[in-house]
C-alpha cells in the first residue's frame, strides 16, 4: 500500500490537531502554513484520514484497536485488527460517513484471540469525550427535575464514575439525583455526596416556582422533548420502542418494553420531570422481543 510520503504526514498531524481542537471547543491561534508543493487533493485526503481516525478515536468500540486510515482520491483503506466482525463493519460505516469518501478498501483482519494494545495510565481523547457527555447528560436530566429548585449540585465524572456533591432540599430529592445519574448510558458508579438541607418550601415558595415554571416556557412540547431525551440518555429504557406525548402536563406514553422493571423506570422518569402532571402508561406494554 503507497505510504503518505513526510509532506503528507506533516498535512495528516495539523488536520488530526485541527479535527480534534474542533470537536473540544478549542481554538487553533495560527493555521499551519502547507508547503506550496501541495495540493488540494492531498489536503482533502488528509482532512478525510483525520475524520476518519478521529471518529474511530471516540468509539468505545474501536479505540483500543490499532487502526490506520489511509485515503486516496475518495477512497479509504483501512487495516489492523479487531477482534469481531461487528467492529470490522462499523469500522467499514464510519468511513463511509464521511463526506467525500466513495469506496472503502476494508483490509481490517478478524481475529477472535486478538489482544488489543495496553491502554495507557492517561485517559486517552476519547475517554474525555465521553465522561463529558456523561457529566452534561446527568447536569441535564438534574436541571429537568421537579425537584432542580432546591438542587445546588456540581457533578464530576472520570472513567464513567460519577460523583455528585452540593446539596439537596430533602432525602427524597438526593434520593433522586442519584437515581438519574444511576440510570445514564455509560455510568459504572455514582458517589452520591449530596448533603440534605431541610428547609421546606412554603406556599408561597411553591406559588413563586410554579410561576417560575411558566415563565420559563415549560409546555407540553418542552415536556415530550425532555421525556424522550431522558429515555435516550438512560441506561436502562430504550426509548425507541416508547411512544411520548403529551397534553395539558398529562405525559402519555404507550409502546413495548422489555420488562416490568423498563415499564416502572419509564414510567418514574417521566413523573419526575418538571411540569408534569400526571403520568398515563396503560397503552405501555411489556413484550418479550
Amino acid at each position: 500500500m503507497k505510504q503518505p510520503s513526510y509532506s503528507r504526514q506533516r498535512i495528516l498531524s495539523s488536520s488530526l490537531m485541527l479535527a480534534m481542537a474542533a470537536i473540544g471547543g478549542q481554538a487553533v491561534a495560527e493555521p499551519v502554513t502547507q508547503p506550496q508543493s501541495q495540493t488540494a487533493q492531498e489536503v482533502t485526503d488528509a482532512r478525510q484520514e483525520a475524520q476518519i481516525w478521529t471518529t474511530f478515536a471516540l468509539s468505545p468500540y474501536l479505540r483500543a484497536n490499532d487502526l490506520k486510515v489511509y485515503v486516496y482520491k475518495g477512497k479509504a483503506t483501512l487495516t489492523g485488527k479487531v477482534d469481531e466482525d461487528v467492529n470490522k463493519e462499523l469500522a467499514k460505516q464510519i468511513a463511509l460517513g464521511v463526506s467525500g469518501i466513495n469506496d472503502v478498501d476494508n483490509q481490517i483482519v478478524v481475529d477472535a484471540d486478538y489482544v488489543p494494545p495496553a491502554r495507557p495510565a492517561e485517559r486517552g481523547f476519547g475517554d474525555k469525550v465521553d465522561d463529558a457527555s456523561i457529566t452534561a447528560a446527568v447536569k441535564s436530566k438534574l436541571l429537568w427535575s421537579k425537584h432542580a429548585e432546591g438542587l445546588a449540585s456540581h457533578v464530576e465524572t472520570k472513567s464513567g464514575q460519577v460523583t455528585l456533591q452540593g446539596t439537596a432540599s430533602s432525602a427524597a430529592a438526593r434520593d433522586l439525583a442519584g437515581r438519574l445519574a444511576w440510570n445514564t448510558r455509560g455510568v459504572v458508579t455514582v458517589d452520591n455526596q449530596l448533603v440534605v438541607q431541610s428547609d421546606k418550601p412554603s406556599v408561597a415558595d411553591n406559588a413563586k416556582s410554579t410561576a417560575k415554571e411558566a415563565g420559563r416556557g415549560i409546555n407540553d412540547g418542552w415536556i415530550t422533548a425532555k421525556v424522550r431525551s431522558t429515555y435516550l440518555y438512560s441506561n436502562h429504557v430504550d426509548g425507541s420502542g416508547i411512544k411520548v406525548s403529551t397534553s395539558q402536563g398529562v405525559v402519555t406514553l404507550t409502546g413495548k418494553v422489555t420488562s416490568n422493571a423498563e415499564r416502572s423506570l419509564a414510567i418514574e422518569l417521566a413523573k419526575n420531570l418538571r411540569g408534569v402532571k400526571r403520568v398515563e402508561a396503560k397503552g405501555l406494554r411489556f413484550s418479550a422481543y
